[in-house]
């Protein structure tokens, strides 16, 4: 994409990975309409997500998933939103999710295919530099690592193995304990995706890749360790998909035939991607890609429980969603479509209204929204 000059005064920042392209393309976004502004075009490297920013808001972190595997830390232009490239650190592995803790001082990254994690140190002036200070190896298929916003917990699923594991932060070491149970199980063949927290801290919300349901468990503030409350399904009945298969466990050294191989029936399969909640924790949005839909849920004041309501048609295979920090705005992009989509959040119902679609490089993936004071 060509470089645009910077007319509007908006201060919200929108950035997109763009995996094949293998850039990060940057908006403006009007705070009153939620319209896009192109800015500019940051390439960044083949394989480029997923991506997070720094608690501080000066500092956009990006994982390169070729090799070398490594993470940039890009400084954001307050002014304009332009990329700057200050620091890169390697990683040990290809990383598929990446996150930092409250304070901005950890980096914590999740493998998918090393069954691992790793936690990186980050400097007082926000850049990465150094190698895994921690790694730790995980069950089978780590897909998304966050803390919880106190910064005294982290979590991390892994989808091969149905698990969620429990760690409990040391914060003079910056290193990671395993809690007490060290995970919780989900049920067998659904695939624990990515994870995220009500913005209470009292539940933690996993969508399912295998199954689509979304696992709502209740936090226990003082020991870090999660309950099950229900398991809602994001993907109706009528959308006649099954359940996509759990990756296959490696053969023992001394196996000598391979695993039998799942049973197909033949029809597509559930393939669930993102979740996320808006900032008053009242609607929480999934997507599932080979529908190529939003889901929409109802979040109860209190106790946190969720309510199906129903899903969108939007951009063709939907890896991202964000929800801006108003919480007014929800920016969708698909990996096999050349546009981003935005929508208006109904305060009142959640229903998502579009806004418009805008030209977005090939692959594109990761999303993150920054609104600067």
């Amino acid at each position: 994409m060509i470089e645009a000059s910077f007319r509007a005064a908006t201060r919200t920042f929108v950035y997109v990975a763009a995996t094949t392209a293998g850039t990060i393309d940057t908006y403006s976004m009007d705070e009153t309409t939620g319209v896009l502004t192109q800015v500019s075009t940051f390439d960044a490297g083949k394989m480029i997500m997923p991506m997070t920013v720094s608690p501080d808001r000066k500092h956009l972190y990006a994982v390169i998933r070729s090799q070398p595997y490594r993470v940039l830390t890009l400084a954001i232009n307050p002014e304009t939103g332009k990329l700057t490239h200050e620091a890169v650190a390697a990683l040990p592995d290809s990383m598929a999710y990446v996150s930092t803790d409250p304070s901005g001082r950890l980096l914590f990254t999740a493998s998918y295919g090393g069954n691992k994690i790793a936690v990186l140190p980050i400097s007082r002036d926000g850049l990465v530099t150094d190698g895994a200070r921690q790694m730790v190896l995980t069950g089978r298929n780590a897909h998304s690592i966050v803390s919880d916003r106190t910064g005294k917990f982290v979590f991390a699923t892994n989808l091969g193995s149905d698990i969620v594991q429990q760690f409990v932060l040391d914060p003079e070491a910056g290193m990671l304990e395993a809690n007490d149970p060290p995970h919780v199980a989900t049920r067998p063949g659904y695939g624990p995706r990515h994870i995220i927290l009500s913005p209470d801290n009292k539940s933690a919300y996993v969508l399912t890749e295998l199954t689509g349901h979304v696992i709502h468990y209740a936090l226990d503030p003082a020991r870090g360790t999660l309950s099950e409350i229900e398991s809602v399904a994001s993907v109706p009945d009528d959308a006649d998909l099954s359940p996509g298969a759990t990756p296959p466990a490696p053969p023992p050294f001394n196996a000598i035939t391979p695993a039998a191989a799942p049973v197909d029936d033949g029809k597509p399969k559930v393939w669930a991607a993102d979740i996320g909640i808006t900032p008053n924790g009242k609607f929480l949005y999934t997507t599932e890609r080979t529908t190529s839909k939003i889901a929409l849920f109802h979040v109860a004041g209190g106790d946190g429980t969720l309510t199906y309501v129903t899903n969108y048609p939007t951009e063709q295979q939907p890896r991202g969603i964000r929800i801006d920090p108003s919480g007014r705005f929800l920016v969708a992009s698909g990996e096999k479509s050349d546009k981003l989509s935005v929508y208006a959040i109904d305060q009142t119902s959640g229903t998502l209204g579009s806004v418009g679609r805008y030209p977005v490089d090939a692959g594109a993936n990761w999303i993150e929204i920054v609104t600067l004071p």
